[in-house]
């Protein structure tokens, strides 16, 4: 028996270093990620959180509790910032992701050619940098010489003024949001599109299925996963909406492209009051998460 023992003493010996190496091996893999996570993401999430329960006297932080919650109730900027960004929401997602999918079912098509040309003409916006394409449309819709309206003006119509107009500013956000992502989207549709099996369409004209009944009974069904992707994340963009409107129109004219992160701006930046502005920060975040969970359960069920 004691020989036994001593053969296996420096088998084990060799074996236990052997064993912990793999434990220790993930770990240092993956801490820098950890890391960066705790720095940049996790503290400052948490410390957002505590100081939206705090203000700011006679330049001491102090606790305010729910104060700075209470002053939202009151405070009139904040539903015209939410009901700016509704408008937008209820017009803007649905135009952009009908004509994204419109443009990914034709450039499904097998018959179509420079298909590829034509994915990245339509991808190529998502991938600008805003301030140029913000300066691009400034130059478009500019009032007085603006490409746009000189074009009105070819046809007979009278010029509008675009970005200092409440309606017409609106309509420019809207008209320069959805020119710079429907082509983002379209390629994530196009994807689905293509892994969707040419076998399914097959089946279906062979039991005698129309177009339309093969789009709503075969591709709608599996396309499902798809859109509800697409419409969660231009929602949270949307509701996180600031350099469109700060570059465009600044919030105006008379708040009307008004957005909560541009007001969150304003309150943070320029006026010094951070426990307010994590207040603010805090209500997009419980809105976006109870709009995407919303849709989940609305688009998220098989049918």
């Amino acid at each position: 028996m004691t020989l036994l023992a001593e053969a296996r003493a420096p088998a084990e010996a060799r074996t236990k270093p052997s064993r912990r190496k793999p434990r220790l091996a993930p770990w240092a893999f993956i801490g820098p990620a950890i890391g960066l996570f705790t720095v940049f993401f996790a503290y400052p999430l948490v410390a957002s959180l505590v100081q939206s329960f705090q203000t700011d006297e006679r330049g001491e932080t102090v606790w305010a509790g729910l104060a700075n919650y209470r002053r939202l109730l009151g405070d009139p900027l904040m539903p015209t910032a939410l009901g700016n960004t509704a408008i937008i929401l209820a017009i803007q997602v649905p135009l952009m992701l009908v004509l994204a999918l419109l443009l990914a079912q034709i450039l499904n098509q097998s018959w179509l050619r420079m298909r590829t040309g034509y994915r990245i003409a339509y991808f190529l916006p998502a991938v600008t940098t805003l301030v140029a394409y913000a300066i691009v449309f400034r130059v478009l819709l500019r009032a007085d010489s603006g490409v746009l309206n000189q074009l009105l003006g070819l046809v007979g119509l009278p010029g509008v003024d675009w970005l200092n107009d409440p309606v017409w500013a609106k309509v420019a956000l809207i008209a320069s949001i959805t020119w710079k992502w429907t082509g983002y989207n379209m390629v994530i549709l196009l994807a689905g599109l293509q892994a969707i099996p040419r076998e399914q369409y097959e089946a279906a004209a062979v039991d005698g299925a129309g177009p339309v009944t093969t789009y709503v009974k075969v591709v709608v069904p599996q396309l499902r996963p798809v859109i509800l992707f697409c419409l969660i994340t231009s929602t949270i963009g949307t509701l996180q909406l600031f350099d469109e409107p700060y570059l465009l129109t600044g919030g105006g004219p008379d708040n009307a492209t008004l957005t909560p992160i541009i007001y969150l701006y304003q309150v943070g930046f320029q006026q010094l009051d951070f426990g307010y502005a994590s207040a603010i920060a805090w209500v997009v975040v419980l809105l976006i998460g109870a709009l995407s969970l919303l849709q989940f359960k609305a688009l998220g069920r098989r049918g």
